[in-house]
């Protein structure tokens, strides 16, 4: 089977570390860190299956039969390998038909039927209390961390800037964020606050604790959990699609990942804690998976709680429960069965009611971006609209290109062994070039949540700053109105922040930190749509005669609303670069409450996703699981060439012939130099070599523990003893070692294709079915094997790509 990338270890250490961990770079695995104590992992505890485990060793016969007992580690998964989904799925099967045959006998066991049935829910009602309590956690650490920078509540430590201020009766509208009970670090420092020197001595702060926050965060990660930085989105795909990687969802990612969050998004880089909350959702189901059975030994029924734990993390990321479901279904999930779609929206729903109960923003609301328009939009602002649409497509492919292209950079140059040093570069130029420019220093989701807000008459942000030439005492929707010098000064400070977002969430995002992108998308979008409103405001008032406006627009009339704008422009750059559209519409009008802008959030997300596929087919996910290497078989692209099974499958012509065991004419030594020599995942198994003919497929990992188990608990066995995968042996003569028969590992259906079979039939079967390899046959005979990156590497030379780029890098 030449599955090269999968076991490099010798037959005698098949537990140690294979060759893939030196190939697969999962951000942050370069670092040599060993996440061995990282439990529990995720490919599983010990199966104990009967019907694809042996047993023990019988004493009253000459042949080995493991029958009795269940070996230890048969049926379980090494790391960096692919699961076996048809396999995992019987086994479900067979342990529900058992239970259900058993809750007939007796009242234990009908309670024990109703308890199993019964676990899966219980399941997601913890995983969504752990996700709330955790997201609720992160969001007010974050929220007084960000404040720190700037000083301290001299009332109590553990207030941010705006608890501190709640109960001031010296608070203005003008100037809501000065209190006497804030202080900043010029103040505290040189009991000032006006003047340069106070205003250096905050600048200097600032960049200080920017720079302390992410040296804690990148040290804390390279230390302890390598698999804590980045978003995880990507790796969790991968995951969700059937590979095994060990440590990714552990106690320590969770918990380390947890802590490093909060550091990164209060060092005022450019990223966002939405992505990453679904990988510490993702954490929370794979651990909590191991206090029920049922999931904790099948890694197929584990994979659908994660799914479910995805849409929980998206909920608590933006409050949106149901837009999370729809994220998990349109983005991450690989098999998303409908008993995972009712059990998802339940855990998404017990993690928004967790986080609203926790009220992390004070507002007795799960988000912090919630607008209230007055003013309908009009027909002819789709066209706007529209023009947004482009705009983000343009931009999502711009930034994937550009990401790609400097995290391939870093992977391949000495840039990667100095992720310390990067992180710190990189905080100390956003810190410099954020602090003097008000929308850049503050938060980014409060530069979202201040984009987002239509202007009122006690609004006192720059804005808002228009010039009043209306009566206020008429009440009603405030009207159009000219700008004032305040609003043209933050339109400035806007496009000079929307160019620092641009390049430097190039630069930000893969590093080795927690990162996440939702948020500097979002914010990319509402700054330029903010722009755009406000000049499509400013154009109406001064030209409202115009055709354009004077069927729907009429002097002193309250036509345009830049902060829907915002919003339409945030939704279209977060969909350019994720590619999702379905999701993130319902994501958006949870997230603001928005329902009546439905359309214009749909039209600017499908011209989004419409121009940025024609600038390049992949999402920023999709593109990094290729960076990476990583065996991921998407299932929305279509296979189109002719070509036909024999021009994939291994052997080709030239090759050595391909490694097959026989049924009952090897030995113990023979199978143990076959494992040592070859590095494949498993072997078919042959009626003799001669023949060819097909007898079944017996995997690597499952030879290795059965011989070895057989080794120790029988003295009989010897390296001359002979291996049987048949029902029967043929009598031995006397003085002969015991033979050893190991049918029960092998897989007596495999599933094979004809070399005439068309590649696009078997790239189907592939994705549908989650295969591993097929073996390929031609009139009975075995001929040649396929793997799932024989099949990756073909798409791959098919697409005119590389296809030694499907390594693992």
């Amino acid at each position: 089977m030449d599955n090269r990338g999968f076991q490099q270890g010798c037959f005698n250490s098949f537990q140690s570390s294979s060759s893939d961990e030196d190939l697969v770079d999962i951000p942050g695995t370069a670092m040599n860190f060993s996440l061995r104590d990282d439990v529990p992992p995720l490919d599983g505890e010990i199966e104990e299956d009967k019907s694809y485990n042996g047993g023990g060793i019988g004493s009253s016969t000459r042949m080995m039969d493991f029958l009795e007992e269940p070996i230890p580690g048969v049926g379980t998964y090494d790391d960096f390998n692919t699961i076996d989904w048809v396999r995992e799925k019987s086994r479900d099967r067979d342990r529900h038909r058992e239970i259900t045959n058993k809750s007939k006998e007796s009242t234990w066991a009908l309670i024990h039927s109703v308890s199993d049935a019964f676990s899966g829910w219980l399941l997601m009602l913890l995983i969504g209390l752990l996700s709330g309590s955790l997201a609720g956690l992160i969001d007010i650490s974050a929220h007084w961390m960000t404040d720190l920078k700037e000083g301290i509540c001299t009332k109590g430590l553990w207030f941010n800037h705006e608890h501190c201020c709640w109960d001031s009766d010296q608070v203005t509208f003008e100037n809501k964020d000065k209190c006497p009970k804030w202080n900043s670090w010029s103040q505290l420092l040189i009991s000032t606050e006006e003047g340069a020197f106070a205003y250096i001595v905050n600048y200097f702060m600032y960049v200080l604790w920017a720079l302390l926050f992410a040296f804690l965060a990148v040290s804390l990660v390279k230390v302890f959990a390598p698999y804590a930085c980045g978003s995880g989105i990507p790796e969790i795909k991968t995951i969700l699609s059937g590979f095994i990687i060990r440590g990714y969802l552990g106690k320590w990612t969770l918990i380390i990942k947890t802590i490093t969050l909060v550091l990164a998004v209060s060092s005022g880089l450019s990223l966002g804690k939405e992505g990453p909350l679904v990988h510490v959702a993702c954490c929370c189901g794979n651990i909590l998976c191991h206090c029920f059975n049922k999931y904790r030994k099948n890694e197929a029924k584990r994979r659908e709680v994660l799914s479910a734990a995805a849409a929980a993390g998206v909920s608590v990321a933006f409050g949106a429960p149901i837009g999370g479901v729809l994220f998990s279904l349109e983005e991450v999930s690989y098999y998303f069965p409908l008993k995972t779609l009712w059990r998802s929206f339940f855990a998404a729903l017990v993690a928004a009611f967790t986080l609203r109960s926790i009220n992390p923003f004070g507002n007795s609301r799960l988000v912090l971006f919630y607008v209230e328009f007055h003013t309908p939009w009009h027909l002819f602002e789709l066209v706007p609209f529209i023009l947004l649409g482009i705009f983000g497509g343009l931009w999502g492919a711009l930034f994937i290109r550009t990401n790609i292209a400097w995290c391939r950079k870093r992977k391949t140059t000495q840039l990667g062994k100095y992720p310390v040093i990067e992180v710190l570069v990189v905080t100390a130029i956003t810190a410099i070039l954020a602090f003097p420019n008000e929308y850049t220093r503050m938060s980014t989701s409060e530069l979202i949540s201040e984009l987002f807000n239509d202007c009122g008459l006690l609004d006192s942000s720059k804005l808002c700053d228009y010039e009043n030439y209306f009566n206020s005492s008429k009440g009603g929707d405030l009207p159009d109105r000219p700008a004032g010098a305040g609003v043209y000064s933050a339109m400035w400070q806007l496009a000079l922040a929307l160019i620092m977002k641009i390049v430097i969430t190039i630069f930000t995002f893969g590093m080795k930190i927690p990162s996440g992108l939702f948020i500097p998308s979002m914010a990319v979008g509402a700054i330029a749509g903010r722009l755009l409103g406000v000049g499509m405001e400013q154009m109406a008032y001064y030209h409202h005669d115009w055709a354009i406006f004077n069927s729907w627009c009429s002097q002193g009339a309250d036509c345009i609303t830049p902060g829907l704008y915002a919003m339409v422009g945030a939704a279209a750059c977060l969909g350019g670069v994720t590619r999702m559209t379905v999701s993130l519409v319902v994501i958006m009008f949870e997230l603001t409450g928005g329902l009546e802008y439905i359309v214009p959030l749909m039209a600017a997300a499908m011209t989004s996703k419409w121009v940025a596929d024609a600038l390049g087919r992949e999402g920023i996910y999709d593109a990094h699981i290729r960076l990476n290497g990583y065996p991921f078989l998407e299932a929305k692209e279509e296979f189109a060439h002719k070509t036909l099974a024999m021009d994939v499958m291994k052997p080709r012509r030239n090759d050595p012939l391909l490694t097959v065991l026989t049924q009952d004419s090897m030995t113990v030594e023979d199978v143990e130099t076959v494992i040592s020599e070859t590095t494949y995942s498993g072997f078919p198994v042959v009626v003799s070599r001669e023949s060819q003919r097909l007898v079944g497929f017996v995997l690597r990992r499952d030879l290795i523990i059965s011989i070895e188990n057989a080794r120790k608990k029988q003295d009989g066995v010897v390296s001359t003893s002979i291996i049987y995968f048949t029902e029967h042996s043929p009598p031995m003569p006397p003085y002969t070692p015991p033979t050893l028969k190991l049918r029960n590992i092998l897989d007596l259906s495999p599933f094979t294709v004809t070399d005439l079979t068309p590649m696009e039939i078997v790239v189907d079967i592939f994705r549908k079915l989650g295969l591993r390899q097929c073996l390929v046959t031609h009139n009975g005979r075995l001929l040649g094997i396929i793997t799932k990156k024989d099949v990756l590497k073909h798409i791959a030379q098919m697409a005119n790509q590389d296809p030694d780029s499907i390594l693992f890098n």
